[in-house]
């Protein structure tokens, strides 16, 4: 990783800068691929499985039968680990819940808001290099507890055709039986527009590669949402003295895995530190089963030295990483002022990987700096505020010569005509 003393703050913007992403190139592949997928529906799915996942698919959609015989496929243990994480998930996202909002803004006008869920909902889990089973729960979890009417999941198959056990008996364990053997750009076509196997959605969630990415901002141009513009993982740990630098180091390659485009960044209050955290990679980098993965991603990563913590904090928020790790002394006088972070882990016993499976708190989070602007995915992203207004007689005369006055300020005749005609209905019913 690269190693960068105090930098000036000039320099932040080049020397923290992401993998570059090539959005009109890419845009060029995916472009093509969302307009045969709706011109041809299932028969441009099967094609394209045959293309790019290299596998002949002859029913897309998965069958009662796959899903009991990949449940006996996943070890006990592991089922184990996943109905503890889906406690947890279920737990947390359901406080989230609020009740309907109804009051009185003054004397017979009454404002009400009430959380309605999004009834069709597309899920995309990712099944690459690493079948992500655990997006099953983070997304299943919250549209189910938020009462979407349909979901629909879509994961790539592998070489033989099938979806990854893990997935399978995942999204069984919470009640998802619509699962279609689909991934890439190709998937989230089918979502956008429909097939004879995939029904249209109304928003589309989950993460995915540059084209899944590039796939679902083009969706939102033909009425389509999205839970947010997501691209590769990364995780920005903060460490003084009283870090533990083989956890820290830990924490860095948990996210190097993830893929090649992905990246992670140190900030450090000394040399010292920075160092201690060097000798950790290196040491615990050969073990890894996907260390030429991590590597590539080490090569864009970077090491930040900067011992005054306010300009630590100010870079930070400059960045606004999906993952934030604080590992500080004075950890809630620095959390307190984090206002750019997709999820925050707090401490020296919090791993990222806690957020990612089983603390409770979602994974799907905002990259690429859009957590300035974006939040992660909680039980809100499945559902819609729709606001109501009641006024009666008496509130329509104590409400009406103010909006009246109001759309006569905006020459908005019609406006002010539809108080008006009310008003002198009562005035003449007297």
């Amino acid at each position: 990783m690269k190693l960068i003393v105090n930098p000036s703050r000039s320099e932040w913007a080049k020397e923290l800068q992401r993998p570059i992403q090539k959005t009109k190139e890419i845009e060029k592949i995916v472009k093509p691929i969302m307009r045969k997928v709706k011109r041809m529906g299932d028969k441009a799915l099967k094609k394209f499985a045959l293309e790019y996942d290299h596998v002949q698919i002859k029913t897309l959609l998965v069958s009662a039968e796959e899903v009991q015989k990949a449940k006996s496929l996943v070890d006990p243990d592991l089922q184990a680990a996943i109905l503890q994480a889906k406690e947890n998930i279920e737990t947390f996202h359901a406080a989230q819940a609020t009740p309907d909002l109804v009051m009185e803004t003054m004397e017979g006008v009454t404002c009400m808001r009430r959380s309605v869920p999004i009834q069709r909902v597309g899920l995309y889990v990712p099944g690459g290099t690493a079948p992500l089973f655990s997006t099953v729960l983070m997304l299943g979890i919250p549209a189910n507890l938020a009462g979407c009417d349909e979901i629909i999941l879509c994961t790539p198959p592998d070489k033989e055709g099938n979806i990854h056990p893990a997935i399978l008996f995942t999204a069984d364990l919470i009640g998802i039986d619509k699962i279609v053997k689909a991934g890439g750009a190709q998937a989230v076509a089918a979502l956008t527009f429909g097939t004879e196997s995939v029904p249209k959605v109304d928003k589309i969630f989950g993460p995915g590669n540059q084209y899944v990415t590039a796939a679902k901002q083009l969706a939102t141009k033909n009425g389509v949402a999205i839970d947010m513009p997501a691209g590769p993982s990364e995780v920005l740990v903060y460490a003084d003295s009283s870090a533990v630098p083989a956890f820290v180091a830990a924490d860095l390659l948990s996210q190097a895995e993830h893929g090649v485009d992905s990246q992670v960044v140190l900030v450090a209050s000394s040399e010292k530190i920075a160092k201690k955290v060097q000798e950790e990679i290196e040491e615990q980098l050969g073990k890894l089963p996907r260390k030429e993965i991590a590597k590539k991603a080490l090569e864009h990563s970077v090491i930040v030295v900067m011992p005054k913590q306010e300009k630590a904090i100010e870079l930070i928020n400059d960045y606004a990483p999906e993952h934030l790790i604080i590992c500080v002394e004075n950890e809630d006088e620095v959390v307190s002022q984090i206002v750019n972070a997709g999820s925050v882990f707090i401490g020296n016993f919090t791993p990222e990987s806690a957020g990612d499976y089983a603390s409770g708190t979602n994974h799907t989070l905002p990259t690429y700096g859009y957590a300035r602007n974006y939040s992660g995915v909680s039980l809100d992203s499945f559902l819609k505020k729709i606001t109501y207004q009641k006024i009666t007689e008496k509130g329509i005369k104590n409400l009406g010569p103010t909006i009246e006055k109001m759309a006569e300020a905006e020459h908005l005749d019609a406006h002010k005509r539809a108080v008006s005609i009310r008003l002198k209905y009562l005035k003449d019913k007297k």
